[in-house]
């Protein structure tokens, strides 16, 4: 499941001092996933995107790779810190050491481009801009929203848009088409989640237009959230889109939920962040980035893992507000 997301973080932790502000975590631990390509007969996993041939595609671009700072270019690997618990953004394949996910295939490719290999370092959420400005990480990926306090200390290169989506049963029996058409239904959340002030604030609007309030339940989590919904006691969660879409294509073999169409909510980016004197190596990135976004890769690993609506034009630096 997510964690929640807690004001001013985008997806968050409740933790406390000017670091801790910096360092809130914008992602969560996600369920444990078979191997690529395999399917599981369990309630919470189905098939996982194999992007192996997709990945080894990828070619180095030699004018971007001559960009790359001469101490990453000599040592031949990018160092990449991570939170390898968030499905489908970072997370371990059924053999326990393989590291799979969204986020680790655009990494995996931008550092093709740039002719380096990833080497992948599993950390706390709450370690990982300290890790990259002790020079620990060369950069790190782990669904981390970009956001002008977090810029005080890193730099970001915008790979994705992500925000609030929602959650309803296979098939939509509650017909909610958006946001618009909440009013009146039975929406869960999570306590102390931007999720929370969204369906809060959503409800204010029903009454003041003149149509019923929203019924929402407040819970300590996801797996109570998707619990209701199964059952029918809710008609729709509201979550985060990476996680929704892995939910609702992994859960009952894809057959329990699915996600309701439509622009994300409060969308705000992902980004790659690199240590501000790096200025070079975020450059680089960037670069990779672009051309992938180019040649198409990106669009691939984006469908692969359905997460094709949060996707960009174009890579950005700091473009986080």
């Amino acid at each position: 499941m997510t964690r929640p997301r807690i004001r001013p973080a985008v997806w968050g932790a409740v933790a406390t001092g000017a670091v801790l502000a910096l360092t809130l975590s914008a992602c969560g631990g996600g369920p444990s996933a078979p191997q690529p390509g395999e399917t599981s007969s369990g309630g919470a996993s189905s098939t996982i995107p194999d992007t192996t041939s997709l990945l080894a595609g990828v070619k180095e671009d030699d004018a971007l790779a001559s960009s790359v700072p001469s101490d990453i270019a000599k040592k031949g690997t990018l160092a990449v810190g991570s939170f390898v618990q968030s499905a489908p953004n970072n997370f371990y394949a059924a053999d326990g050491s393989t590291v799979i996910g969204s986020d680790h295939d655009l990494i995996t490719a931008v550092a093709k481009k740039l002719g380096l290999d990833v080497e992948y370092k599993n950390q706390d959420f709450g370690s990982l801009i300290t890790s990259l400005q002790s020079g620990r990480i060369d950069v790190t990926i782990a669904a981390m929203n970009d956001t002008a306090e977090r810029q005080k200390a890193i730099d970001f290169v915008d790979y994705l848009t992500s925000g609030i989506t929602l959650m309803v049963q296979k098939g939509n029996p509650a017909k909610i088409t958006g946001p618009d058409g909440l009013c009146g239904k039975s929406i869960a959340v999570v306590t102390g989640t931007s999720q929370q002030e969204f369906a809060e604030a959503t409800s204010k609007q029903c009454t003041a237009d003149g149509k019923d309030a929203l019924k929402v339940t407040v819970t300590d989590s996801d797996s109570q959230n998707q619990t209701q919904l199964r059952t029918g006691r809710i008609d729709a969660i509201v979550n985060d889109l990476p996680s929704a879409v892995y939910i609702s294509k992994t859960t009952q073999d894809g057959k329990a939920f699915e996600v309701v169409p439509g622009d994300v909510i409060d969308g705000a980016p992902y980004g790659i962040g690199v240590n501000k004197d790096d200025a070079e190596l975020r450059d680089a990135i960037a670069k990779g980035l672009d051309s992938l976004i180019d040649d198409g890769t990106y669009g691939k690993v984006l469908d692969a893992w359905g997460i094709t609506s949060g996707s960009v034009s174009k890579a950005v630096v700091n473009g986080g507000k």
